[in-house]
């Protein structure tokens, strides 16, 4: 399942006209930008963790926090 959101994050980054996962993409782009901006994140690896855990939730519909 993991390669498989991973996949499709690289086809939305490279295929921004034709990616299926593009509205997934820009959700999790919007929320993360807010995150990043608020002052919250005390260090980069969590907003880059925020970004595809966000963008998986939206892939899949689930929790990626209850694996």
């Amino acid at each position: 399942m993991k390669e498989d959101i991973g996949r499709k994050l690289v086809d939305a980054v490279k295929n921004p006209a034709t990616g299926e996962a593009q509205e997934s993409f820009a959700k999790a782009m919007e929320l993360t930008k807010a995150y990043a901006s608020s002052g919250s994140a005390t260090h980069f690896s969590t907003v880059t963790k925020l970004f595809y855990d966000l963008f998986e939730m939206f892939e899949t519909g689930e929790d990626p926090r209850t694996k």
